[in-house]
C-alpha cells in the first residue's frame, strides 16, 4: 500500500457510497471538504480541478470587518 502524501485531495465514498473529497493540509488536518456528494468519480475528480484552479482568485470580505481582527 502506497504512503499518501501531504497535502493532498483525498477521495473517498461516504456512508450512502456517493463520491466525495477532502483536502489534508502537510499536517495531516483537514481544512477543506466537498460540499456536495457525487454519484460520478468523475464529477468528484472536476470538483477537485476546479478547487485547483481557483488559486489565484480573489479573497473578499465585507467592508465592515476590513479592519477586524
Amino acid at each position: 500500500m502506497a504512503t499518501r502524501p501531504y497535502p493532498s485531495y483525498y477521495m473517498y465514498k461516504d456512508t450512502q457510497k456517493l463520491w466525495r473529497w477532502r483536502y489534508d493540509a502537510s499536517n495531516a488536518k483537514t481544512i477543506a471538504v466537498s460540499s456536495e456528494s457525487y454519484h460520478n468519480r468523475a464529477d468528484c475528480q472536476r470538483g477537485i480541478d476546479i478547487m485547483k484552479a481557483s488559486q489565484n482568485s480573489e479573497v473578499w470580505m465585507p467592508s465592515e470587518l476590513v479592519n477586524s481582527a
